[in-house]
This record gives structure tokens, C-alpha cells and sequence, in this order.
């Protein structure tokens, strides 16, 4: 006759103990996980305030316009994991154009940057981080050009900061705003946004 080696198997007392452990301890572990979610990516800027109306510095000095046409300084944080280069962008959704207006491009923002200064978008670009790039806005100038809307309701003016999975974009030095938008959002690891508003 064959006997079990001692040990092999728990005693039915031990057994039921460690089967009502795990059932305790796997939800409590699963809580502790969905209570713990990864940081959001985050934009602020002390220029531009979430759903408020920009201020004067941010409208355009062109179309008839008298604003500063100063970019806005931004700052961000908690970028997503493999974040190699971003891209800050201004674009209004409202323009009567059929495709909105873009106000703002730069690209191949190096990965250490965690912001841009007010002005930045100046056409000389010489406070944007090293290796940074200006596109074309929709006035086909290098640089920013600020809100000007025709008379009627407010429009919005998206400015978002993307973090890219590649280091640079390569694009022509011609490049639409439309263009680089496209590759900015095909290389794109997750994006932070404020929306400001102005009407006249």
C-alpha cells in the first residue's frame, strides 16, 4: 500500500485559511491600484486662463487688431513615459474658414523643456529651447499672431502642448501648420490643453 509523503498537501483547515486570504487581499490590491492612476499631463499658463477671455497681450497687432501679439508663457507637466520632443500649438476652431485657423506652431521642443516664456513666438525665436522650430501660422508668418476674430460671437483659442514619441519631425521649412499638426498628432503620446476665448 502506497501513503502520502507528509507535507504534500495542506490540511483542509490550512487550505480554506489561504483561500479565504487571497479573496481578500486581490480586491483590496486591485482598489489600491485603481486608486494610484498615473499622474495627468498638465498646462498652465500665467497669461491664459481656462475658459476666460484673453487678455489684451494675447490679441494680434494685424487685420485691424491692436493687441500686444505676445505669446503666452506656458508651463507643463508629468509628460507621459517615452516622451522624446513636444510641440505647442494655437489654433481657433471658430474662424469662418472651413478649417479653423492656426495662430501658433513650434516643434522639436526638446524633452528636458517643461515650458516656453511669454514671447517665445516672437519671429526671431531666439527665447524658444535650443533646436526648437516655428511654422508657418495661417497669416504665413514665422511665429505667433494672436486672436483677431471678425465682429460676432467669441471663438476659441486652443493652445495645446503635445508630447511626442519622436525626437524631431522632419518637415520642409515650408510646411503648413495643417502639415505639421497632422504629424504632430501621428506622433503623439497624449496631449494638455487651455482654452481662452475672445470676441469683438
Amino acid at each position: 500500500m502506497m501513503h502520502a509523503s507528509p507535507g504534500r498537501h495542506a490540511p483542509p483547515g490550512q487550505a480554506l485559511f489561504m483561500e479565504k486570504t487571497m479573496k481578500t487581499i486581490l480586491p483590496l490590491a486591485a482598489l489600491l491600484m485603481a486608486s494610484s492612476p498615473a499622474l495627468a499631463f498638465e498646462l498652465t499658463s500665467p497669461d491664459i486662463a481656462e475658459g476666460k477671455t484673453l487678455p489684451a497681450a494675447q490679441v494680434a497687432n494685424i487685420f485691424g487688431c491692436s493687441g500686444g501679439n505676445v505669446s503666452p508663457g506656458l508651463a507643463w507637466k508629468d509628460a507621459p513615459a517615452g516622451t522624446k520632443s513636444f510641440a505647442v500649438t494655437m489654433y481657433d476652431p471658430d474662424a469662418p474658414t472651413g478649417s479653423g485657423w492656426w495662430h501658433w506652431v513650434v516643434y522639436n521642443i526638446p524633452a528636458s523643456a517643461t515650458g516656453l516664456p511669454a514671447g517665445a513666438g516672437a519671429a526671431d525665436g531666439k527665447t524658444l529651447p535650443p533646436g526648437a522650430l516655428q511654422g508657418h501660422n495661417d497669416a504665413r508668418v514665422i511665429g505667433f499672431v494672436g486672436a483677431c476674430p471678425p465682429p460676432g460671437p467669441a471663438h476659441r483659442y486652443v493652445v495645446t502642448v503635445t508630447a511626442l514619441k519622436a525626437e524631431k519631425l522632419e518637415l520642409p521649412a515650408d510646411a503648413s501648420a495643417a502639415m505639421i499638426g497632422f504629424m504632430t498628432t501621428m506622433n503623439s503620446l497624449g496631449k494638455a490643453t487651455i482654452t481662452g476665448t475672445y470676441g469683438q
